[in-house]
């Protein structure tokens, strides 16, 4: 028997009986389709972080306080369990790394959270103190209104812009250009409404108020130290160079000679983005391990539905042996036959994978989100590969069954 019509008798056999067919590869295309959705997510969540990150310069390196592992009495403690991180970080480091070389522009940043309110609204939100600087860097845009200026920034001017969530929050229909918005226990002067950022890590960009780095550090904070800071680069091809000098500059200036001592992190783009993916990886493998148990489950399900097959045929097998059928012509028979169920099980689970993944997509920019939405070439390959290995594994055992069976006694079965 040639494979052409081993091919063809495989078909006529699973078109015989549609509604087992269609029930046999539904394991396999829940498993599939959640294998497309999670790499295809990883595509897409890839796409996000850089377009995220692409936001605030391509060019930039981020510098972020922490409490040196080897010495806690770096923190400052205000009550137990509550502690003010490093406050050796100041401006005047700043102005340093931006005598280096390949720094063109930087600018530091305090956070806290305080109630906003506008009239009978109120939210709890995230307000960001920043220098001027970070117009320059930043690659947000406003809908409407201005940047606060240097000047401003100096004279801690009470002015905020607001992330656009919670300008419709709390203004609804109001413009909120030149309203007066409380923010703790003080009045500030609205001067802008930023566009949707988005929102990755849970940072909540869009629900968050933005201020003069002056006005936050003395009028809501009461510190003198910054705990990020953003640093734009001349030439990105020496990022790990130009670290590599901040992190000296920043030793000296805070008299640490043991680098296990830093008080800071320098990190570069591609170093947050390999954060970000050894995250996303790991999460990937767990969610297609889960996945392969739906897999699994659905070629069990194919070989017993096969040990089902071969017993309901076993006088037609008999008949084509004694007609001069070989044992691997019926090896082949079967196994084609499972092949093809877990290929099509593969094929409408790659389709119905795509769509759901298209539906993410749609949802996560309707929310904001820079979501591209794709289905990689490798995804389509790993689910074409799995689902026809499926159905060779699971498959050979009912068919080399069917092959062992001796003809005269399969004849005899009714």
């Amino acid at each position: 028997m040639n494979n052409r019509k081993a091919f063809r008798q495989s078909i006529k056999a699973l078109s015989a009986n549609p509604v087992r067919t269609v029930l046999t590869t539904l394991g396999i295309v829940i498993g599939i389709a959640t294998v497309i959705m999670v790499l295809s997510a990883g595509a897409g969540f890839r796409s996000l972080i850089n377009n995220e990150i692409q936001s605030l310069g391509s060019d930039t390196l981020f510098i972020k306080t922490r409490v040196p592992p080897t010495t806690k009495n770096r923190a400052q403690t205000l009550s137990p369990g509550i502690a003010i991180g490093i406050t050796s970080f100041k401006q005047r480091d700043l102005d340093d790394i931006k005598k280096l070389n390949n720094v063109v522009n930087d600018y530091g940043m305090v956070t806290g959270m305080a109630v906003a309110s506008y009239r009978n609204n109120q939210k709890s939100a995230l307000y960001f103190g920043s220098s001027s600087e970070r117009f320059i860097i930043d690659r947000h845009t406003l809908k409407e209104g201005r940047f606060y200026t240097k000047a401003e920034d100096s004279g801690a001017a009470q002015v905020v812009i607001l992330g656009s969530n919670i300008a419709d929050d709390l203004f609804v229909q109001d413009d909120p250009l030149g309203k007066l918005l409380r923010v703790g226990n003080l009045n500030f002067q609205v001067i802008g409404v930023y566009n949707s950022q988005g929102s990755v890590g849970g940072d909540g960009a869009d629900d968050s108020i933005y201020m003069p780095l002056a006005t936050a550090q003395k009028k809501m904070l009461g510190v003198d130290y910054i705990t990020v800071a953003v640093v734009q680069l001349k030439n990105t091809n020496l990022s790990d160079a130009t670290a590599a000098l901040i992190r000296t500059t920043l030793r000296h200036n805070h008299n640490i000679t043991n680098p296990d001592k830093d008080d800071f992190i320098v990190m570069t783009q591609a170093q947050v983005l390999d954060i970000y993916n050894t995250i996303f990886n790991g999460i990937t493998i767990l969610l297609i391990c889960i996945a392969s148990i739906s897999l699994v489950v659905g070629g069990v399900g194919i070989m017993n539905i096969m040990y089902v097959v071969v017993t309901e045929r076993t006088a037609e097998i008999g008949l084509k042996k004694a007609l001069g059928a070989t044992n691997s012509d019926i090896l082949k028979e079967f196994l084609i036959e499972s092949i093809l169920v877990t290929v099509l099980g593969g094929i409408i689970g790659i389709l119905f994978g795509s769509i759901l993944s298209w539906l993410v997509s749609i949802i996560a920019n309707s929310n904001g989100l820079m979501w591209i939405f794709t289905v990689p070439l490798y995804a389509v390959v790993i689910a074409v590969g799995v689902s026809g290995t499926i159905g060779m594994a699971f498959g050979v055992l009912p068919a080399r069954s069917a092959a062992k069976l001796d003809p005269i006694e399969a004849l005899r079965y009714e």
